[in-house]
């Protein structure tokens, strides 16, 4: 068994694409629409057959509640990897992203967050080896 998606709530989907692949440097996968829906993910660009991140809008009520609630309570509401936090952390920071909080070394890890301006918080993750 493997996880191919996970599914990540945005207020817009234009937006998030943006930031996603400009800011962050994932690259679109799938973009497509049925009618008012829009298939929309993105990949990482070092595992571009990887799993996928589901851009979804954020237009069922309980899915909107979700997202401002785990907002509101500093949560992140997806966890991305890195092997140099630091150059990730400049790297993102030199092309507009907002941090909540710098690298900040934890227990078994080093770890920063940042707004992906589309409701949610995003925490960047290194390993400590």
């Amino acid at each position: 068994m493997k996880i191919k998606l996970t599914s990540l709530y945005v207020d817009d989907q234009d937006k998030a694409l943006r930031f996603y692949t400009e800011v962050l440097g994932f690259s679109k996968k799938s973009d497509f629409s049925n009618g008012p829906y829009r298939w929309l993910t993105v990949s990482s660009s070092e595992e571009p057959d990887g799993t996928e991140l589901q851009l979804a809008l954020n237009t069922n009520p309980a899915a909107k509640a979700y997202q401002q609630a785990i907002f509101q309570q500093s949560q992140p509401a997806a966890m991305f990897f890195t092997d140099d936090l630091q150059a990730d952390y400049e790297r993102i920071k030199a092309r507009g992203a907002e941090f909540t909080m710098p690298p900040t070394d934890v227990v078994a890890s080093t770890v920063a967050m940042l707004k992906d301006t589309c409701g949610n918080l995003i925490q960047l993750t290194q390993l400590k080896r």
